[in-house]
């Protein structure tokens, strides 16, 4: 776009010059013809200023660049309040020195004067350039309140962004999942329950499946927003990011730019959540935190219900879903069975206890 400009800007100069210095050079020559033809001079200058600008299209790009460099460091509110102090200064010097030139002494109005003007001036100019901070306070309350709008408008941000860390992000598995309903109406989770449209749209994408079981979660998780609208603040969000597709991408952003918690089950989505910072609720966390705790040595019937992988080893189930590995059990399937607590594990993506039958 510069070379655009430099070449129309050098063609309208060489028509100009053209057009001005061309008729002389005719009549120098002789050839009065075209001394009177603005067409043919001014085009005839637009040509060789066009040529030249072309040939030498670096340094004129060169020298652009440094004008717009200067530009760029100008500071033009200081340069114009200065230019302002030197005119009120030397206004004030000419109507002092009135009074001089009415004395028409040959010193005293001439030279006097015109010392007065140069002194009044240069005071102005250096008023304004080193006490401009105390003159707009003096002179003008805009801004007082625009220092007090600035400031009323950082509490307003830090209280804006004080009510989005207590907001609740929620994502798909959480929503199919279903627990966060009952979590909600125990009250232990507080503040705005944020559910970006494209979680909505996710699981309207599950609910429109022809897999049954994806069908299911989809409607659940939609008939569980609507549910929760009756008992917490729920606000369907519709921000979204056209330049990102993955939904787990979406909320990452999303809770980065908001600060707001993110209320997840995913295990993975967790971790690099916590990587970049967010702050996570895990419900299965929350889940492992508020089971009854078996320890090394705990006694419990348990119900064998598959095999396991290794050892003979047999499967079971605690009532709310943790999982039993029982050595020797293979062949006890869907029989009662007392075992001993051996081990017992647990992490974000759930808790696993091992055991062995009691003799």
């Amino acid at each position: 776009m510069k070379r655009i400009i430099i070449h129309a800007l050098m063609a309208i100069v060489g028509a100009t010059l053209g057009n001005t210095f061309l008729p002389d050079f005719w009549v120098l020559i002789h050839q009065r013809q075209f001394e009177s033809n603005a067409a043919v001079n001014s085009l005839i200058g637009a040509l060789i200023f066009l040529v030249f600008s072309f040939i030498f299209i670096r340094l004129l790009l060169s020298f652009v660049e440094k004008i717009d460099e200067i530009i760029a460091t100008i500071n033009i509110p200081k340069i114009t309040w200065r230019f302002l102090g030197a005119v009120i200064g030397l206004v004030v010097g000419v109507v002092g020195s009135v009074p001089l030139w009415i004395l028409r002494i040959p010193i005293l109005s001439t030279i006097l004067p015109f010392l007065v003007m140069m002194l009044t001036t240069y005071i102005g100019y250096s008023i304004s350039s080193r006490r401009e901070a105390d003159i707009l306070k003096i002179f003008s309350r805009k801004k007082v309140l625009t220092e007090r709008a600035e400031k009323h408008e950082k509490i307003e941000k830090k209280e804006r962004r004080k009510k989005q860390n207590f907001a609740k992000l929620l994502d798909t598995s959480v929503l199919i999942d279903g627990r966060i309903f009952d979590i909600l109406k125990t009250g232990f989770l507080d503040g705005e329950i944020i559910v970006p449209n494209f979680v909505l749209l996710e699981m309207q994408i599950l609910s429109d499946s022809n897999d049954n079981l994806k069908r299911a979660k989809g409607r659940r998780g939609l008939d569980l927003v609507n549910n929760m609208k009756e008992i917490a603040k729920v606000t369907v969000s519709n921000k979204d990011y056209d330049d990102i597709h993955e939904v787990d991408t979406k909320l990452l952003r999303y809770a980065a730019e908001t600060g707001a918690s993110l209320v997840t089950n995913d295990f993975n989505l967790n971790k690099v959540a916590e990587i970049q910072g967010i702050k996570v609720l895990n419900i299965n966390d929350l889940a492992n935190a508020v089971k009854p705790q078996l320890v090394v040595g705990d006694t419990l019937d348990i119900l064998i219900v598959k095999k396991g992988t290794e050892r003979r080893q047999g499967i079971g189930y605690l009532p709310d879903g943790t999982m039993i590995v029982v050595e020797e059990t293979a062949d006890k399937l869907d029989k009662m069975v007392r075992i001993e607590v051996t081990k017992s594990l647990q992490t974000s993506a759930g808790r696993m206890i091992f055991g062995e039958l009691v003799r």
